[in-house]
């Protein structure tokens, strides 16, 4: 409320007092409000940073409403794993096992991801977290808008900032020109690692084929093992474990 506001009300009340009392006020009252303060606006996705938490973002992604894919998903999935991760996997968004369960890569193509990862000593159980580019499932899988995905890039930003993982690996194109800001196929943007920004933090990111591009194109399955290997040289390189019985 402004001040001319609480004035006006604040005199109007001396009236009426004065009605109610015959009639008579002595002497209008003096006052000096002041304006309320604005209130605080409440960003989807954008509280304090010294008061962030995994938690507070999976609430926001399953609160949130700021695109069109709220008003269809049955849930939202905001991401799982560790917490405490050395690589960090992007995706494109929920599919329908997902959007059912209201978690990330469940169906075929999260089962083959889950022995991907074990092959190079990695799991979402003990140094890996999963999440996609937007946490609503876009419907019939389309690609996400580009509206889509900056509706929920804020979300994305505070995980990896709370998470601070070592690597990025971007499962698929989506991911990839997402995060790396490109319009380039998977085919280029595939095979090798680039230093990134995500959340204000630098990562080192590496893009590979979506593991339902495997599931479709068996020609595909051995450049995504090179991408691998390559990304388990670089953890071997920094001196980063694999997962207790994974890996050879």
């Amino acid at each position: 409320m402004t001040a001319e506001e609480k004035t006006s009300l604040a005199r109007f009340l001396d009236l009426a007092a004065g009605v109610a009392g015959g009639g008579y006020i002595d002497r209008p009252g003096e006052y000096a409000f002041d304006d309320d303060p604005e209130p605080a606006i409440c960003q989807p996705g954008a509280p304090p940073e010294d008061d962030d938490s995994l938690e507070r973002v999976e609430a926001d992604a399953r609160a949130c409403a700021a695109c069109g894919l709220s008003r269809g998903r049955k849930n939202a999935v905001p991401g799982e794993g560790a917490r405490q991760p050395v690589v960090m996997i992007v995706g494109e968004g929920p599919g329908a096992n997902e959007d059912e369960s209201g978690r990330p890569f469940v169906g075929n193509a999260g089962q083959l991801l889950d022995r991907m990862l074990a092959s190079i000593g990695l799991s979402r159980e003990t140094n890996c977290f999963i999440a996609n580019v937007v946490k609503c499932r876009p419907p019939q899988n389309r690609d996400p808008l580009p509206e889509e995905t900056a509706a929920c890039a804020r979300l994305l930003e505070r995980q990896a900032r709370l998470l601070k993982p070592a690597f990025v690996l971007c499962a698929g194109r989506i991911s990839a020109q997402t995060l790396l800001g490109s319009q380039d196929g998977i085919g280029k943007l595939r095979g090798k690692i680039t230093e990134a920004r995500i959340g204000g933090e630098s990562v080192r990111l590496l893009a590979t084929y979506h593991p339902s591009a495997l599931l479709h194109d068996e020609s595909k399955k051995r450049p995504a093992w090179e991408d691998l290997k390559l990304l388990r040289a670089a953890l071997d390189e920094a001196g980063l474990a694999r997962a207790e019985g994974e890996g050879g």
